[in-house]
């Protein structure tokens, strides 16, 4: 199981044992960012990336650097040269990515708290698929420096864990500001995305059961993903061009580089401008309800196999461009995979999503 891409304790005697993404700076470690060519380009972190300070002072061990697909770049979490961590719930479905290693180390045990990178649902897409949660937080909230950037204006970090009370254990170490937790949401909008499972839904209806849900809808919804693409694809290209057509770089990753290449300044402006737009009615409607539920997948992991064309960024990416944050959390239903639910809440919103969390976990247990 191709969980580490650098071990370095496997022991910490009442300690919290901690996965560190390999897109995340540790001092005496190669970043890697999951690629061969990144390797050899790069030198050995002097520091720590500032994330990780709160980790430091808690005196929590850092067992080591996960696996990742190739640049952050891919939701499935394959890696071709470092290997492909298994999905321990189901081993011939995907584990989800880009931050696979840690929720797959969180998964199986080996760690109490993952740490990942979410650019358009790589710690959520992981934690759902290998049922666990992750928290993808609010744009600029954790500190970035020493963090592999994707697209700078989206990239986030996250922690995962085997419940909602490890994440908020993760977001005291990771947010130097982190409050008391408030009172749990008491209206809940409910968000139907076209294309998802008439059985995800029906579990995710259920497991909301007993709070006051409300029916929303965000017409700008369908109009995010070109936006996504020319800021992702744009900002990729400026931060990585020396690695077009680069030995060893990966089919899909050097594609991505291609594409970026071709959007324009004002391609890149325009999605920018819409960025402005669709931050401002998810907000609005954030002022409405408490926070938004809907799912994290449309469906059952795909089998590593066969996933070209399962859309496994669908209902995370667009919080990304929104900026706000969101919580993955599994709930009970049938399969080998339990369906993951995805509260989203305003902007440095963390504690009230896992607040609410807290509560639909206590009452699911009920």
């Amino acid at each position: 199981m191709s969980v580490w891409i650098t071990r370095l304790s496997s022991s910490a005697p009442g300690g919290l044992l901690v996965a560190v993404k390999d897109a995340i700076d540790v001092a005496g470690v190669v970043t890697t960012a999951g690629s061969a060519p990144v390797r050899a380009r790069s030198e050995t972190a002097t520091a720590d990336a500032a994330c990780l300070s709160g980790v430091r002072a808690a005196g929590a061990v850092i067992v080591g650097k996960t696996t990742l697909t190739e640049m952050c770049v891919s939701p499935v979490g394959d890696n071709a040269v470092f290997g492909t961590p298994v999905n321990p719930l189901a081993p011939s479905l995907i584990p989800g990515g880009s931050s696979s290693g840690s929720a797959v180390a969180v998964a199986t045990g080996e760690v109490d708290l993952g740490l990942g990178t979410d650019t358009g649902g790589s710690v959520r897409i992981p934690a759902a698929c290998c049922g666990v949660v992750g928290l993808k937080t609010t744009w600029g909230r954790v500190p970035l420096g020493g963090v592999w950037p994707l697209a700078p204006s989206l990239d986030v970090v996250g922690p995962i864990a085997r419940d909602v009370s490890g994440v908020v254990e993760g977001m005291r170490l990771l947010a130097p500001d982190w409050a008391e937790l408030p009172a749990p949401a008491r209206v809940v909008g409910r968000l139907r995305i076209e294309g998802v499972e008439d059985a995800v839904e029906k579990a995710i209806d259920q497991a909301l059961k007993g709070l006051e849900v409300r029916e929303v809808w965000l017409p700008g919804w369908d109009d995010t993903y070109e936006a996504l693409d020319a800021i992702i694809l744009g900002e990729l290209w400026q931060a990585h061009h020396a690695l077009l057509d680069a030995d060893g770089v990966g089919e899909f990753v050097n594609g991505a580089l291609h594409a970026g290449r071709d959007v324009t300044p004002r391609r890149l402006r325009d999605a920018l401008a819409y960025r402005a737009a669709w931050q401002a009615e998810v907000s609005a409607l954030l002022r409405e309800v408490d926070v938004l539920a809907l799912p994290t997948l449309v469906a059952d992991p795909p089998p590593l196999s066969d996933f070209t064309r399962f859309p496994l960024t669908l209902l995370t990416a667009p919080f990304n461009l929104a900026g706000v944050p969101a919580l993955a959390m599994p709930v009970p239903s049938d399969g080998p995979v339990p369906v993951s639910l995805q509260l989203v809440g305003p902007l440095n919103g963390e504690e009230l999503l896992c607040a609410t969390g807290l509560a639909l976990e206590l009452s699911l247990r009920r």
